[in-house]
């Protein structure tokens, strides 16, 4: 029976060499992804989009999804049909391409080639067919289009400043199909969708006070059931209205009668509401409203709202107050997004003692830890006697694992290695790459006998296999990809033999002349001999030694 792909399997994309795979199973996975609700990675996408080009099956493009067009070679687009391919691949979600990568540039330069686009105005027809491409286009572009590229700018995940200032500048305007913005209602507010968070002061002060607040209203109604990149742009919203707005009330009732305070103190007797620090248009203003009783009573509710740095500042000031000696672990787990605002040194005098409380404060959706925060973080729960198990290590990932000292990564059991699975351990040191190839082999030991399922376990830890293993995995004809390849030892890959480097790469070997320049490969062919260079590989490979 053949193979079948699943998203899984995709995800350890260098260990599927296209021979292993019919052309059925790839165009039955790729054509059912369109009836699929699970979204695949960019490193599984980038992988599909390979096994497609190797099968010969990218023609038929109108059969799979537009995220995954995005990853075709555009180069390979035919010219009779690019105008179609384009329309589609231009409704796939853009953030899977970094903005500026050479994929993303190569598609709106060949978008803009196909439609024959000479100048800097685009007209409805090529805006219909570049879609959210136009969310790479240069301002001056945005301005001199069809009033139409609204329309593609909604699809934009995030627009620049100066993209946001030509926007402004198209609807101060007055000549797009939302009118004046003196005369926009509710309703035409709702119509313009995300663009309304790119509005600037200017624009936001010409809308009628009655359409904002039933906008801001509706914005209200929907909060609660709104994740939290949602609810920081709703929050985003309500206060650009408020400052839009000079002779606008504030919801709460003003009240200066306590240390100070301009309005409604937060204390004890308060009930919370998610909306409690809108009121305080400055961090100034949050902290003598704020009290440490209330702060106290409602550290979780609190902090699981899209607070700006400066408020959390505010509140990690007033813990300082609250716990003058150790803060609770039962806080620490609640911390969140404010935990990243504790230096190292702070973080060593925290108890955390249970995987829960590290796996909480872990946790990427709450922000991203710098290395020497998240090194002490780790230390100290090892410290304190804590393991790190399989799920823990998922959570801290390779980058952060490579940060843990040697004697650290000697506590990992094997076992845990096995159910992380795949971790990217290239920025280790050589011998953490070792000490971790080791446990990672004793982990998928029982996989030996099923050369594509060790394999695509042990891949991500092969630069730290030693020149023997490395040579049975030739022997196997694992099909290695360049990436691994190039991140083996330099010490070990120079054991190995053309003919060993030739059956390890497999039929990925014609790749190996385009590394010839790097410093590892340059290093392993000084090793060998020209002569069986050019009749084992027969790639143009140059530099090896010269025979008497």
């Amino acid at each position: 029976p053949h193979r079948s792909l699943s998203a899984s399997i995709l995800q350890g994309f260098q260990c599927i060499p296209a021979s292993d795979l019919p052309a059925a199973a790839v165009l039955e996975f790729a054509q059912g992804l369109q009836n699929k609700t699970e979204e695949l990675s960019s490193a599984q996408l980038s992988c599909l989009a390979r096994l497609l080009a190797a099968k010969n099956l990218t023609a038929d493009f109108g059969r799979y999804p537009p995220d995954l067009l995005l990853f075709f070679d555009s180069t390979e687009v035919r010219s009779e049909t690019c105008g179609a391919f384009y329309a589609r691949a231009s409704r796939g979600n853009l953030d899977l391409l970094p903005r500026g990568s050479a994929r993303r540039t190569g598609l709106l330069r060949g978008a803009l080639a196909c439609l024959g686009v000479r100048s800097s105005r685009l007209s409805p027809e090529q805006l219909g067919s570049l879609g959210a491409l136009v969310c790479d286009m240069e301002p001056e572009t945005i301005t001199a289009s069809d009033p139409g590229v609204l329309e593609n700018l909604k699809l934009c995940p995030e627009l620049t400043g100066t993209q946001r200032d030509a926007l402004n500048a198209m609807l101060l305007g007055g000549g797009t199909v939302y009118g004046d913005p003196s005369s926009w209602d509710l309703q035409t507010l709702q119509n313009l969708g995300p663009l309304v968070l790119a509005l600037n002061k200017t624009t936001l002060s010409l809308v009628a006070e009655a359409a904002r607040e039933a906008f801001g209203r509706s914005i209200v109604a929907t909060y609660g059931s709104q994740g939290r990149s949602q609810r920081e742009k709703a929050l985003t919203l309500l206060r650009a209205f408020a400052a839009a707005s000079a002779s606008s009330q504030p919801r709460r009732k003003r009240n200066a009668d306590t240390d100070g305070c301009p309005s409604t103190p937060l204390t004890a007797n308060t009930d919370f509401d998610s909306f409690l620090f809108i009121d305080y248009t400055t961090s100034e203003q949050f902290d003598l409203c704020l009290s440490n009783e209330f702060l106290k009573a409602n550290l979780g509710p609190l902090l699981q709202e899209p607070l700006p740095v400066e408020y959390q500042l505010v509140m990690k000031k007033k813990l300082e107050q609250i716990y003058t000696s150790v803060i609770p672990e039962k806080q620490l787990k609640v911390l969140g997004p404010l935990s990243r605002q504790y230096t190292a040194a702070e973080i060593s005098r925290w108890m955390v003692t249970s995987s829960d409380t590290l796996s909480a404060l872990l946790d990427p959706s709450d922000g991203v830890w710098e290395p020497p925060q998240v090194q002490q973080l780790l230390s100290r729960y090892l410290a304190l006697g804590g393991t790190l198990t399989g799920s823990l290590l998922q959570k801290i990932g390779g980058r952060d694992l490579c940060d843990l000292q040697e004697e650290q990564i000697d506590e990992i059991s094997p076992e845990e290695i096995g159910v992380a699975g795949q971790l990217n351990i290239s920025s280790c040191s050589q011998t953490k790459k070792d000490q971790l190839y080791r446990k990672a082999r004793e982990a998928f030991a029982g996989q030996a006998g099923t050369t594509r399922v060790y394999y695509c376990q042990i891949q991500p830890y092969l630069g730290g296999a030693p020149a023997k293993d490395l040579k049975d995995l030739a022997k196997a004809g694992v099909n290695m990809d360049m990436d691994t390849f190039l991140a083996l030892n330099p010490e070990e890959l120079q054991k190995l033999s053309v003919t060993d480097v030739k059956n390890l790469l497999g039929e990925n070997l014609p790749y190996l002349k385009a590394a010839e320049n790097e410093t590892v490969v340059m290093l392993w062919v000084k090793r060998q001999s020209q002569r069986e260079l050019d009749c084992e590989l027969g790639i143009g490979l140059q530099g090896g030694t010269e025979e008497p």
